[in-house]
């Protein structure tokens, strides 16, 4: 039996639970975020056909000859939408690329929207029509399910239940495929994923196809992150970190390099990475300001932050 590195909690218990299941899970949730960064939810209800379907469309797309692959890059729109090649993307204050490649989904709203001069249209796949299909319906499904654990947040910093649901209505979230492929040589120095945190405000993670998740925790130790089925891994983003003045914690995670007998294997991992929408106000809470903890960053609007984050990882020139 593997010890567990981090909390789990039951978000049925939240959504369908009596009062004090509420209160519960509000206490757990808060004291995860708190302490450690991450926690593993179960109880969630998203269909894990959907999940294992988005998965098998993934695995054929990242299957298709590096030319076809190519056809989806979008230049100009920072990997935001379709296709980024193997080699682009690297870890805040690193200089190697991480060994990946990746295909991003975003918000679809109307022509008429307001809003859509922001949200470029989501890249459609010729070969695998299902694959982005797949991805809008998991990426829904992943955003009622993060406005869940944001209600639950908004309560456990005492903030009305509500607080962030006009903020990540129609935000600028992103559904992330991302192939780890199989490492054919001894890497210069780069490992799957370099020690980073994310940017948004909470990450939800289901389940990768391979090991390799660490956190690095308060002892400054690595830890292995090994999700159980039919577990989603939620850790919060430097947003939420930024919002709550460090009380909630962006936590250092990075994904390593297999054992060497396991190179061959590639990897596979969808991460949904919940965000608001772009005008959201990152000034810190009051609430979150103390005689010792003082405030520690200047006010920020979420798409300013975004857009200084993207190109210090490379993504934005």
């Amino acid at each position: 039996m593997l010890t567990r590195t981090i909390p789990l909690v039951d978000l049925s218990k939240f959504e369908h639970g009596s009062p004090a299941e509420r209160q519960a899970f509000v206490d757990e949730l808060g004291k995860a975020f708190h302490e450690i960064g991450f926690v593993g939810v179960t109880g969630h209800g998203i269909p894990k056909s959907l999940i294992d379907d988005f998965y098998s469309s993934s695995k054929a797309f990242f299957a298709l000859e590096k030319a076809t692959k190519s056809k989806y890059e979008v230049p100009g729109l920072a990997g935001q939408r379709g296709y980024t090649s193997f080699g682009k993307e690297h870890a805040k204050g690193s200089k190697v690329a991480d060994l990946k490649e990746f295909f991003q989904i975003g918000q679809e709203v109307p022509d008429e929207d307001p809003l859509k001069p922001e949200y470029p249209d989501n890249v459609q796949v010729a070969e695998i029509p299902e694959f982005p299909q797949l991805g809008r319906q998991l990426y829904q499904a992943f955003e009622e399910k993060g406005g869940a654990l944001l209600r639950a947040i908004a309560l456990h910093l005492d903030l009305p239940e509500g607080y962030f649901d006009d903020r990540i209505e129609k935000g600028n979230s992103i559904l992330r495929a991302i192939h780890y492929p199989p490492i054919t040589s001894e890497p210069a120095s780069a490992i799957r994923a370099e020690s980073h945190e994310d940017i948004n405000l909470i990450t939800l993670l289901v389940g990768a196809s391979a090991g390799g998740l660490q956190l690095l925790n308060m002892d400054g130790d690595w830890q292995d992150i090994q999700p159980e089925d039919d577990e989603i891994v939620i850790n919060v983003g430097d947003m939420l970190q930024r919002l709550t003045n460090n009380y909630l914690k962006s936590t250092t995670h990075r994904v390593v390099n297999p054992p060497r007998e396991m190179w061959h294997l590639p990897r596979l991992s969808i991460p949904f990475f919940l965000h608001p929408r772009s005008k959201m106000d990152l000034t810190v809470l009051d609430s979150c300001i103390t005689a010792d903890r003082p405030v520690a960053y200047e006010p920020i609007t979420a798409g300013e932050y975004l857009d200084e984050r993207l190109r210090e990882i490379g993504l934005k020139k």
